[in-house]
């Protein structure tokens, strides 16, 4: 917590008094061009990946990137998604995946999540991920676990089009479908191509 304190201080100090104009217009404007959906990794944060100041980007991150399919109900990812389409107008969706993704290498070497129920049932939504990735050749190791990434970006990215708000703005030519894979280690982004739809 000293850490964070420390942090918030330098940034009432530093950080705000620089950009306190763009602040004051934050207060009264939200229009963010891009809903990014990444993983709750710590390592992996979409801000400063993208070089987005605030305002820019309306954010949802979950474990493992995943992405319900949509069903009727109250829903934190779904309220989010319809939020960013329906109300905020964003044009873009990037579903973002990353390189040494605790999620998916808990599926991928077949972890025992027996201890951790809720986790179990939420990683059920990669369900379609792993239907991909056994489609690929055999890998093992971290090769495994790097093949279930690129399928589950590739399958959570079309996840959103299942919700009607994004389906009505796909098909109105509003709003494209993007998938990214980014890699810690070396700081870049591969678009996973068969992720990608756009109307």
């Amino acid at each position: 917590m000293h850490e964070l304190h420390d942090g918030y201080t330098q940034f009432r100090k530093d950080v705000y008094p620089a950009k306190a104009q763009s602040f004051s217009r934050l207060a009264t404007e939200h229009r963010p061009g891009t809903l990014f959906i990444g993983c709750s990794d710590a390592r992996v944060v979409p801000e400063p990946i993208t070089q987005s100041e605030p305002g820019e980007l309306f954010v949802i991150r979950t474990a493992g990137n995943l992405v319900p399919a949509y069903v009727p109900g109250a829903d934190g990812v779904v309220a989010s998604i319809e939020y960013a389409v329906a109300v905020l107008g964003v044009s873009d969706i990037v579903v973002c995946g990353h390189t040494a993704c605790g999620a998916m290498t808990a599926l991928a070497e077949g972890h025992d999540l027996g201890a951790a129920p809720v986790i179990a049932d939420w990683l059920r939504h990669a369900d379609a991920a792993r239907a991909r990735a056994a489609a690929v050749p055999a890998a093992a190791g971290p090769a495994g676990v790097t093949t279930l990434v690129r399928a589950n970006v590739a399958a959570q990215a079309q996840n959103p089009a299942t919700r009607p708000s994004v389906t009505r703005a796909l098909a109105e030519g509003a709003l494209a479908l993007h998938g990214w894979v980014f890699d810690i280690t070396t700081g870049t982004a591969e678009t996973v191509d068969d992720a990608v739809a756009t109307s």
